[in-house]
């Protein structure tokens, strides 16, 4: 119940940023998102997952749902276009390059990364539909 909780927040958070307060507009996050499978495809609930800026060392903690599902929201500005992060579950990981454009102050900016097993697969394209709908299942 914790875990749903959180992610509420998470996503309440990003729909609902206040113009008033920079620190909670667009341009200062970046969000990694995904689900976490076994080997077999089965959603994996509960597995921590951690996204690490390795510019600052400074990480940022998640958590899967019932369905598998993850979202990290990280502070990256637009000076952080290009900077390397580590995104880490259990023993595997993977290196993200953090890609966007820094002059669209409108669009959410992050990418999606899948855990099958234990191979770890992003799909950037896949980023924009996915949060999507998981803003779109909290106002169901």
């Amino acid at each position: 119940m914790a875990r749903i909780a959180a992610l509420v927040v998470a996503l309440a958070w990003i729909a609902s940023a206040s113009r008033a307060d920079a620190e909670h507009e667009v341009y200062y996050r970046y969000t990694v998102l995904g689900y976490v499978k076994d080997a077999r495809g089965r959603p994996l609930a509960g597995r921590q997952l951690e996204l690490i800026r390795e510019k600052t060392g400074f990480s940022y903690m998640g958590e899967t749902d019932a369905a598998g599902f993850y979202l990290i929201i990280a502070r990256l500005g637009d000076e952080s276009v290009g900077e390397p992060l580590t995104l880490r579950i259990a023993r595997a990981g993977t290196r993200l390059v953090a890609r966007f454009d820094p002059t669209n102050h409108t669009d959410e900016r992050g990418t999606r990364v899948d855990v099958e097993g234990a191979t770890l697969v992003e799909r950037s394209a896949s980023f924009a539909s996915t949060l999507a709908a998981a803003l779109d299942s909290l106002t169901r």
